[in-house]
């Protein structure tokens, strides 16, 4: 019975990492954007998430800073990865990120930096 729980185990073990990066790719800023009052820099970010449809927790991570924010994860394919912002008071507000497989629409007014 322990051989068998130790084996069950290791499969476990060995799996996380190819089930966690499923919800992992990373996207490119071309410029700053913020999340709330956080700023995001220009460049390769990872991005990853937890949870799905309404209730998802995504982190930003990239340049030594992390960033946690609630979305709303919508399944759909894209063609290119990408980002939608909206102009607010001269700054580009981040409100969506687009995977090549999901979309994660930030709710940036409750966004908190690490």
């Amino acid at each position: 019975m322990k051989r068998l729980f130790g084996y069950a185990l290791m499969l476990a073990l060995a799996a996380a990492p190819a089930l966690a990066a499923k919800n992992s790719q990373s996207v490119n800023f071309a410029s700053p954007v913020k999340v709330g009052t956080t700023e995001i820099p220009a460049g390769d970010q990872k991005v990853s998430w937890t949870g799905t449809g309404d209730s998802v927790q995504v982190t930003i991570a990239g340049n030594g800073k992390t960033l946690t924010i609630p979305a709303k994860l919508v399944e759909e394919k894209h063609n290119h990865k990408g980002y939608v912002v909206s102009r607010v008071g001269g700054v580009d507000q981040l409100e969506t990120i687009q995977l090549s497989n999901v979309s994660l629409q930030l709710e940036g007014a409750t966004a908190s930096g690490r």
